[in-house]
């Protein structure tokens, strides 16, 4: 699951002391588990071995540089939404040729830039968008790969905000007109190359049902686009979820034991694998979340304790900018002590320093009665904890470390007044 772990009444990211480096480096702060990424990545190629696959880190999930290095130097691709995430895999030492562009709205500078670069394939999610790109791929003497995406109109069941597969969502185009689409890119659109195709159901999904549902529905139009167009891989997105609930209260085997609900990767490849083999293609798959989700916790220090009428809150020095998965989406983090506690719990309410009534971490969360000046770990907050952070409040942002062992590294320098405000300008 992760290397987090009490060691002699203190909480350890593998072989390092949460208290020193939050000591060192002071909160909040991100760390990242090096051991548990490689781990949880070794999982999931030993599972999906059968097939021919391609592993495209969505990059969204979690962008540092380190962090795309170390996904780089591990022989992964990279699932991309932006042209300033192809400059971060780029610059991180990944390979554009290895990189799938998603996203609804890419611009013609982006289009262009990505083009330059030789990206593996673009994932379109509208007739409009190949339109442009083949004009532009013909402006430039190139021919693009594209790839389109489909929406199976399966529901996921996951959180609204993150549910991505219904005909309801902005997200690709709807099954019922794919074949259409493609007919059209085929007799319309000379500058395009049909490379594959795509789809993607929803995020943080704890069953497997919806995954097999998805690809039961898909893969007849699969075979039928191998055989007229010669596509080469199909994309069958990612999604699956972390356990976010009680990751730190027990065991790996009795958490499963206890929660047999909860979707793994073996069950995941046991389930797809029968129905992914005989098609003969390459599968791409772009998990985010279940690389790095687990392989990081934010630190952050309780600053002052009220008890009211109704509740009481720890205020704590970390807010819905610095991770904002609580306020956004309801998420739950499991939070710790540093220093293991063996005394009183108290039912009080996790709140940040932002002035919104939002801000909040937990509610109504049964936990040690920390006091002042103690430190906390926030579980589970390697995906869409730091990339989704802001300086709202101008607050600036949180440092990020990445814990190898016995050893750890500043891979993000704590964030500056001075270069919280370095782009902006008074007028002349």
């Amino acid at each position: 699951m992760h290397a987090f772990a009490y060691k002699n009444g203190s909480l350890y990211c593998e072989n390092v002391k949460l208290e020193d480096i939050a000591k060192a480096v002071g909160t909040p702060v991100f760390v990242y588990s090096k051991k548990t990424i490689a781990d949880d990545l070794a999982e999931f190629r030993q599972a999906m071995a059968p097939l021919d696959t391609h592993i495209a880190y969505a990059v969204k999930a979690c962008s540092n540089k380190a962090i795309l290095n170390l996904m780089a130097r591990e022989g992964l691709g990279f699932d991309i939404v932006s042209g300033g995430e192809l400059w971060r895999v780029i610059n991180a030492g990944g390979d554009p040729a290895r990189c799938t562009y998603a996203g609804v709205a890419k611009t013609e500078p982006e289009i262009r830039y990505a083009l330059q670069q030789g990206i593996y394939c673009f994932n379109c999610e509208s007739e409009n968008e190949l339109r442009e790109i083949n004009r532009i791929a013909g402006e430039m003497g190139l021919i693009a790969p594209v790839a389109v995406r489909v929406n199976p109109h399966v529901d996921a069941h996951t959180h609204k905000y993150i549910t991505t597969g219904t005909n309801e969502n902005k997200f690709g185009i709807d099954i019922s007109r794919i074949e259409e689409v493609y007919a059209t890119i085929a007799a319309e659109m000379p500058h395009l190359r049909i490379k594959g195709l795509q789809m993607h159901i929803g995020s943080q999904l704890t069953d497997i049902k919806p995954f097999v549902m998805a690809v039961e529905k898909v893969a007849p139009i699969v075979r039928k686009f191998k055989e007229l167009y010669q596509i080469e891989f199909w994309s069958i997105g990612g999604g699956i979820g972390i356990i976010y609930d009680g990751c730190l209260a027990s065991g790996q085997e009795e958490w499963w034991t206890a929660h047999p609900e909860q979707i793994t990767i073996t069950g995941y490849a046991e389930a797809l694998i029968p129905l992914l083999q005989p098609l003969g293609l390459k599968i791409l798959l772009e998990p985010g979340r279940r690389l790095v989700g687990n392989a990081a916790a934010m630190l952050t220090t309780c600053v002052y304790e009220k008890k009211g009428e109704a509740k009481t809150f720890k205020m704590i020095d970390a807010g819905m900018n610095d991770i904002i998965r609580p306020a956004l989406y309801e998420g739950y983090h499991e939070i710790w002590p540093v220093r293991e506690h063996c005394g009183d719990t108290i039912v009080a309410d996790i709140v940040g320093p932002i002035c919104e009534s939002g801000d909040f971490q937990a509610l109504n969360r049964t936990m040690a009665d920390v006091k002042p000046g103690e430190i906390l770990a926030e579980m589970s907050a390697g995906a869409y904890g730091f990339s989704m952070a802001s300086t709202y409040n101008s607050r600036p942002l949180a440092a990020e470390v990445l814990v190898d062992g016995d050893k750890w590294s500043i891979i993000r320098r704590r964030q500056t007044m001075e270069e919280m405000v370095s782009g902006e300008c008074l007028p002349e």
